[in-house]
């Protein structure tokens, strides 16, 4: 008897990728950059990423009894948060530098859990006036110390002082030079997503 294979017609769902928006305060540049980060991984890879603001997300520090590691969580806001995060395949980590770190809600929302994190990949992208990777290389660390899985390649978006200070931009126009390492960054993610469903 002759057995006939046929390939499934069912499409692989697209993988979950979240921009993770690294700075909460007031007048911040960090959505605007997010956004356009968001559009350059769309054009240049297909990915689709959906957009977290940390601003919406309330996690108070240390306010769960036993350790994320445990997953024991007695708190709505934190079973949320653990939701959200267990439910993704990769992580964009947008973040400006302070002060040669990175944001504590960042640090904070990163904290608040552990196994949801373990095992998928990030890019970390950071801004600020000599483009972040002091505050880069501080995340990754932390990242890794959680068990993701880090994207070599770490864009810095090098702002002017203007821009800091509040002067506005338009990333398609007064960035377009830092767009090659961002493209990069996601082509090396995609082939990391790659390799997971493999």
């Amino acid at each position: 008897m002759c057995m006939i294979h046929r390939k499934s017609t069912k499409a692989t769902p697209s993988p979950i990728i979240l921009i993770i928006m690294g700075s909460t305060r007031a007048n911040r540049l960090c959505p605007t950059l997010a956004t356009w980060i968001a559009e350059i991984a769309r054009v240049s890879t297909g990915l689709r990423c959906e957009l977290v603001d940390l601003a919406n997300w309330r996690l108070p520090t240390d306010d769960e009894p036993d350790i994320p590691a445990l997953g024991r969580y007695v708190h709505e806001h934190t079973r949320a948060w653990s939701a959200k995060i267990a439910g993704a395949d990769a992580f964009v980590f947008v973040t400006p530098q302070y002060n040669w770190g990175y944001p504590a809600p960042l640090k904070n929302a990163i904290d608040h859990l552990y196994n949801e994190w373990r095992g998928k990949p990030l890019v970390i992208i950071s801004y600020g006036g000599h483009g972040g990777g002091k505050c880069a290389a501080q995340l990754a660390q932390v990242a890794q110390g959680v068990g993701m899985r880090v994207i070599p390649t770490m864009p810095g978006i090098t702002l002017s002082n203007e821009v800091i200070q509040g002067a506005p931009v338009t990333p398609d126009k007064d960035l377009k030079d830092q767009i090659g390492p961002i493209q990069q960054a996601f082509v090396a993610l995609t082939t990391a997503l790659a390799e997971d469903r493999s």
